[in-house]
């Protein structure tokens, strides 16, 4: 009776041991967001901004991509607001309202908002922008310019080939400066 005892006693005292030393513990970065992109996230209001970045073909000229979620689950959101903080003065975006009903997500990549932005910006710039929100929230935040190709391929109009033209050959091999 006594060895049944001091047996269960001992599987008890493993078992609790054993569960307490293969947990991960506290504040492991298991336990944390680790969003491997360089596109920036807003999540402190009832509208969290995702992924947000600035897709250009050319300097000076892009297209904003996102994904809105509305995390109200009564009250349906739009964004209304767009404004380019860079330069000298603010330069609002004019573009559509975008509805977010409550508790969706809408991306505006698919289908295409196409929200057009020009300012003095190149694809490696961070750029300042401000959104706003119908129901009087807004969030400002600096965005990457990105190329449009790759993972952002054809989000700012058809995205550039990736293979060279090739280069005329001369008719001969004779350089044109000595056929004339």
């Amino acid at each position: 009776m006594q060895l049944r005892r001091s047996l269960a006693l001992t599987t008890a005292a493993v078992a609790l041991s054993t569960a307490g030393l293969s947990s991960c513990g506290f504040d492991y970065a298991t336990n944390r967001d680790n969003p491997i992109t360089s596109a920036v996230n807003a999540q402190d209001g009832e509208i969290d901004v995702l992924s947000a970045v600035i897709v250009s073909t050319e300097a000076g000229s892009g297209t904003f991509i996102a994904s809105l979620s509305n995390n109200s689950l009564e009250e349906e959101a739009s964004m209304t607001e767009l404004t380019l903080l860079a330069g000298e003065a603010p330069a609002p975006v004019e573009f559509e309202p975008v509805v977010v009903k409550p508790n969706t997500l809408v991306n505006l990549a698919e289908p295409a908002a196409d929200i057009k932005l020009t300012g003095d910006f190149a694809a490696g710039d961070f750029v300042e922008i401000a959104i706003g929100f119908d129901n009087g929230e807004s969030v400002e935040m600096e965005v990457e310019v990105v190329e449009n190709g790759g993972y952002y391929a054809d989000l700012d109009g058809p995205a550039p080939s990736e293979t060279p033209e090739p280069e005329e050959a001369p008719q001969s091999g004779v350089p044109e400066s000595e056929t004339e």
